[in-house]
């Protein structure tokens, strides 16, 4: 499985190809250096590419889209990362064999030294990773606009699924691309953008604020929601005495749809998250309590297959619950 990560490695942070690493997970520091990686899942074992290798390995790739997945907080990659990711892709792979290659992104959560704590220095943690992966989001433009002699476009589409704090590292990845980069805009790059649970304030896609960069760069953006999330309900009001007293996106959904740009939709979760998620409601993007694809995961699919939202009412909203149908 295809990586990208910021977070330390016990080898250092020079890199060079195709050494072999491994995680210090006691060091939560948001590095600005940028890995591409690729872990081989029999052993556990990982190897960091270079930027070159892993972009020429993703085009040879048979799979015909790339979603890049970024995780919730408090998330450990052989613990918790991984496990998702390969879920997903074999999820994904029991619809379409060959649609999508799931790349997980990699952030430095912290590594269990009391929850509240945890919250506060993954909080860090995100909003510093996103000058990193805002590098890394440059290499790929470059990657995919480049063509050599003799070789065709890279024609693979781009999503992205953000998950809860995951939401925070993409916001500010974007925000440091455009600033640093791209002279204050974003190109439009993703197909998709899958904002779940997202653990950023309700008006964030509001086009005045720093999330505006999230609309600018995909074809569609779609919020998934639900208010009786038992984590958003209770980070709400931030740990600490951080100034984070505000609803969130994942919770409510957009503050005033209709000050976000047309390309965003939202979808209520609130008939399904518990039922797939006991008893937080927060991770409900994977399977139903019957092990079966879950209404929200084939949701995100056929919205990966076509690139096109269905369903949705004259507001952008939809409603998912049990007796929905996808594809």
């Amino acid at each position: 499985m295809f990586f990208i990560t910021n977070r330390p490695f016990v080898e250092g942070n020079k890199s060079n190809d195709m050494r072999k690493v491994s995680f210090d997970l006691d060091n939560n520091e948001a590095s600005q250096s940028v890995y591409f990686c690729w872990r081989d899942d029999s052993k556990k074992a990982y190897v960091e590419l270079g930027s070159e290798n892993f972009m020429k390995a993703m085009r040879k790739s048979p799979a015909r889209q790339i979603l890049f997945y970024i995780h919730d907080s408090a998330q450990l990659p052989e613990e918790h990362i991984f496990p998702v990711a390969e879920r997903l892709q074999a999820l994904f792979d029991e619809q379409d064999k060959g649609l999508v290659d799931v790349v997980p992104v990699i952030w430095p959560c912290d590594n269990g030294s009391g929850v509240l704590k945890d919250f506060h220095e993954d909080h860090i943690a995100a909003e510093g990773s996103g000058i990193a992966f805002a590098r890394a989001l440059e290499k790929f433009l470059v990657w995919r606009e480049s063509v050599k002699f003799g070789e065709a476009p890279c024609l693979k589409r781009l999503s992205v699924m953000a998950h809860s704090m995951g939401n925070r590292v993409l916001r500010q990845a974007l925000f440091c691309w455009s600033r640093y980069h791209r002279k204050e805009q974003v190109p439009l790059m993703f197909r998709n953008i899958y904002m779940l649970a997202a653990d950023v304030f309700n008006e964030a896609l509001e086009r005045n604020r720093e999330g505006r960069y999230i609309c600018h760069t995909a074809r569609n953006v779609i919020v998934y929601y639900a208010t009786d999330d038992r984590i958003l309900g209770t980070g709400s009001v931030g740990p600490l005495g951080a100034d984070s007293a505000s609803r969130r996106l994942g919770h409510t959904g957009p503050d005033n749809i209709q000050l976000t740009p047309k390309n965003v939709y939202s979808v209520d979760c609130d008939d399904v998250n518990n039922k797939y998620d006991r008893p937080n409601g927060h991770t409900y993007f994977l399977t139903d309590e019957k092990g079966e694809p879950g209404k929200v995961f084939l949701h995100m699919y056929d919205a990966m297959k076509k690139g096109r939202l269905e369903d949705h009412d004259e507001h952008r909203n939809l409603i998912v619950d049990l007796n929905f149908r996808s594809c």
